[in-house]
């Protein structure tokens, strides 16, 4: 632990920290072990935390700090941690380098801002080295990211500032579960053995925030979502049996060649309000299928009123342009057929649109997409909506829950499998491209 000299000079006298930390963010920052993880809820003032925990030693000389998030627009949103580091930093004598997302401070130290959206974004940081490294929202990243930037960290010679690797993080996302493994379900004593610790922190231990407005904004997530990150419960898990969370699996980017393209939608039109508070969603799910695989590569999810619904709609039509095949489920009865009349001849009309009748169960309807999951023929690209997505699926078909998304995604797989399956090969002897249709078996 730091002692209270250090602690007083690095951060309560700290020139570029404009705030004392909170109880638990100060239980985080004196805390010297090499990793540490903090947050768990929503609320909790992890961003703060990290940037604190970032700038803790910039009045030494050379000291280099790297704080990272999945991917640039999370970094650059209005109020994220680049945004809230300009805030405390741009009247200070610290200069802002654009190109680099570097501050530089007076005696020469920096602090970095970067994001690792594809895997092989890590190496960007071979040769680099820093002595604090943080992870913003950690169950964004995987844990070879994680780990390779171990590797990024060096000691300055003759220096006693200690190497750190930090995260913040609320339970949910592509990397729960190795997140959740190592900072999570290993006892205290275990974690202080590793050279890790974790500092769990609510809504309730941040005075900063409006906790009041905060927490109905949450009222309208799912309900696991909505545990995961008003409660930090890292254990609340779907129990449906169709999807289960460890069969997914995530590519960086598509493979190129895809012709075949469906995007499904599964219609709502309600936005919430007092009197109802969890109404349905619009899905519209993007998914292609190339040689017998399938690539989820979109979701829109939205609760709107009708206007604003098909305003959503209009620009996502507009950016899947004529290679995407728009679908929708079509209800029993009149009203149904009248549905997709209206939507043909209006927001669709142009677009090879159909409307799909419904038959069978919803179970029975998405048991080809569970069974293509569980055998590893569907892929996800990696994106912030994937978590969403997959706390919708996997509680299906549990009753009470929402199965938009389930209806959109079984909706896609069940429509690509009607078409014939796009072989797509590298090259041939010639060294030309070349594709064929091919029929399924």
């Amino acid at each position: 632990m730091l002692s209270e000299e250090v602690f007083a000079a690095s951060i309560l006298d700290n020139p570029y920290i404009p705030h004392e930390p909170t109880i638990k963010q100060a239980q985080f920052i004196i805390n010297d072990l090499p990793e540490g993880l903090y947050g768990g809820s929503a609320g909790g003032g992890k961003s703060d935390c990290l940037l604190m925990a970032g700038l803790q030693y910039v009045t030494e000389p050379n000291y280099a700090s790297l704080i990272l998030r999945q991917s640039y627009s999370d970094l650059s949103l209005p109020g994220a941690i680049m945004d809230r580091a300009t805030e405390w930093l741009v009247n200070t004598d610290a200069k802002w380098n654009d190109k680099t997302k570097t501050w530089k401070f007076p005696a020469g130290a920096t602090l970095t801002f970067g994001y690792l959206e594809h895997e092989n974004d890590k190496y960007r940081y071979q040769g680099a080295e820093f002595q604090f490294i943080a992870f913003d929202e950690l169950t964004q990243f995987t844990e070879s990211q994680y780990s390779y930037l171990f590797s990024r960290l060096r000691r300055l010679e003759d220096s006693n500032i200690p190497l750190r690797t930090r995260a913040a993080s609320n339970p949910g996302g592509v990397g729960h579960e190795w997140v959740k493994a190592r900072f999570i379900t290993p006892s205290k004593e275990e974690m202080a053995a590793n050279g890790r610790f974790f500092v769990p922190a609510s809504i309730q231990d941040n005075p900063f925030i409006d906790q009041e407005a905060y927490e109905e904004s949450l009222q309208f997530l799912d309900p696991i979502t909505k545990a995961q990150l008003k409660n930090g419960d890292w254990d609340i898990v779907s129990n449906g049996n169709m999807f289960k969370r460890e069969w997914f699996k995530f590519v960086d980017d598509v493979p190129t060649g895809i012709t075949n393209w469906v995007r499904y939608w599964d219609m709502a039109a309600s936005e919430p309000s007092p009197s109802y508070q969890d109404p349905d969603y619009t899905v519209g799910l993007l998914m292609g299928e190339l040689n017998g695989l399938f690539y989820i590569t979109d979701l829109v999810m939205v609760r709107l009123n009708p206007a604003q619904r098909d305003e959503v709609i209009k620009a996502t039509i507009e950016m899947d342009g004529n290679r995407v095949l728009q679908r929708m489920e079509q209800e029993g009865g009149a009203s149904g057929k009248d549905d997709v009349f209206n939507f043909a001849k209006g927001l669709f009309q142009g677009t090879g649109f159909q409307g799909v009748k419904s038959s069978g169960s919803k179970e029975i309807r998405a048991r080809g997409l569970s069974g293509a999951i569980s055998n590893g023929l569907v892929f996800l690209k990696r994106a912030p909506w994937n978590s969403t997505l997959i706390n919708f699926l996997c509680p299906f078909p549990q009753k009470g829950i929402h199965d938009d998304a389930v209806d959109a995604a079984s909706g896609a797989y069940n429509e690509l499998i009607k078409l014939p399956i796009t072989q797509v090969y590298e090259t041939d002897y010639t060294g030309t491209s070349f594709s064929s249709g091919g029929m399924r078996i």
